[in-house]
């Protein structure tokens, strides 16, 4: 529900701007002067302010630059040309006055909230570096990747929440932008976080936000992740790295759409589609006391599983004729093609990086060819100490397979190679070499 707050100094104005609001589905909120809207309220709190520009004290055109970036909507009975060009000049969203046409106002408020809302989705894609591929190069002609296309089709037009569980590197975000894109919330922000990128000290308040003073160093007033995709969708990657005291708050997100700001007593409601993706086992995890039960059943509502890519049959051939017209296009030089016993180097090797290893060995393949053709040897792929050729046991989980892939090929890999292999970091590397217990070559056991 969009929250709007009317700084208007006349109480009979006040009250009905505010019931007229309220009959028509906002949640709506007063005070009498800048001073007052200072002082009750945090206006990053509010989607709009409806503000007389005639306020006693402070003029209300004050507040366009204290609730940046919350649009104002300038209202007043002194109409004229000279006093809207100067609030527009200071950035107000637009200018309506008194005495103004109900069906008008509604109607200037539903055209800045939609602008804002418009402006919002913008801001997160351009915050969202690690974006590359769009909602369209999801690719797949495979049994295993239709499945998945039914899934996307079924459940995105709902509000269901869904964990998509999957290797590194099988598109798990692609998947979640899918079902965001061919929803009914497409036009709102969609905003991905990755739960494992976040220091465990400011977890908490990167996703819920914080007031002004809530902590050493927090000099301003600052809007959560999960408020920031209000009426849009959250995608949280790499879920089962919360811990379990922000698994507690966000569940009563899931249940009551509710969040407090680090520091703050207020309570604000949020409307947030969360969709959750991880590679571990959630059910292990639940077993063991690492993860909250009633929030994986929450999470759980539709459960999609992305196929690694050695699963995907002729994809494969797809997969690398696409990502290689990309990357050519993007490294502006001609179209390439593979040449002969490339492709069959690349269905031989075992991908335990997926989409992302495969992507990575394009792009280099594509800018150490001198040619027209990309051979095996710029392909890098290791041939005779790599992965194992043969399919890896189905009853392995995904730590398993892990432990078995680290184990195997510590001794003729370095660690920037195993990372890369298995499409992660050499911190995450490192990270799960200490949780799981695997020693590098030379190290003893603790």
């Amino acid at each position: 529900m969009n929250r709007i707050l009317i700084v208007e100094d006349e109480q009979v104005i006040r009250d009905a701007v505010s019931k007229l609001l309220k009959r028509n589905g906002y949640e709506a909120s007063t005070a009498a002067s800048v001073e007052e809207a200072l002082k009750a309220h945090d206006l990053t709190d509010f989607h709009l302010l409806i503000v007389d520009i005639r306020l006693p004290g402070k003029p209300g055109t004050d507040l366009i630059t204290l609730a940046s970036p919350v649009p104002v909507l300038i209202m007043t009975s002194y109409a004229s040309v000279s006093s809207a060009v100067e609030a527009m000049k200071q950035g107000a969203a637009d200018y309506i006055a008194k005495p103004f046409d109900h069906e008008e106002l509604l109607l200037v408020i539903e055209q800045i909230l939609r602008q804002h809302r418009q402006e919002r989705v913008r801001q997160a894609l351009e915050q969202d570096v690690e974006e590359t591929w769009p909602t369209t190069d999801i690719i797949g002609e495979s049994p295993a990747m239709q499945a998945v296309f039914h899934y996307i089709r079924k459940v995105a037009p709902t509000t269901a929440g869904v964990l998509i569980l999957g290797e590194s590197g099988t598109g798990k975000e692609l998947v979640a932008r899918a079902i965001h894109a061919h929803s009914p919330r497409k036009d709102a922000p969609f905003v991905a976080v990755n739960c494992a990128a976040i220091p465990e000290n400011l977890v908490e308040s990167e996703l819920f936000g914080h007031v002004k003073g809530a902590y050493t160093g927090a000099e301003q007033a600052r809007t959560g992740l999960i408020q920031s995709a209000d009426s849009g969708t959250l995608f949280l990657d790499e879920i089962a790295e919360l811990p379990l005291s922000i698994q507690a708050r966000l569940l009563r997100v899931l249940q009551d759409g509710e969040l407090r700001r680090v520091g703050s007593e207020k309570t604000l409601r949020v409307d947030v589609r969360i969709l959750a993706a991880t590679n571990r086992n959630l059910q292990q995890m639940v077993d063991q006391g690492d993860f909250r039960s009633d929030l994986f059943f929450r999470l759980q509502v539709v459960e999609l599983r992305m196929p690694p890519l050695r699963e995907r049959g002729d994809d494969l051939a797809l997969l690398v004729k696409h990502l290689l017209h990309k990357t050519c296009k993007r490294l502006n030089r001609p179209c390439m093609d593979l040449a002969d016993g490339a492709l069959e180097s690349l269905r031989n090797y075992h991908w335990p990086g997926n989409i992302r290893e495969l992507e990575n060995a394009i792009e280099r393949a594509a800018i150490l060819s001198d040619g027209e053709l990309v051979t095996v040897e710029a392909l890098g792929i290791p041939l005779d100490t790599s992965v194992p050729r043969e399919k890896p046991d189905s009853n392995l989980s995904l730590e398993d397979y892990f432990v078995q892939f680290v184990i195997q090929n510590q001794e003729h890999m370095t660690e920037t190679e195993l990372a890369r292999q298995l499409g992660i970091s050499r911190k995450t590397l490192w990270q799960k070499r200490q949780r799981l217990g695997i020693p590098r070559p030379g190290q003893q056991e603790p």
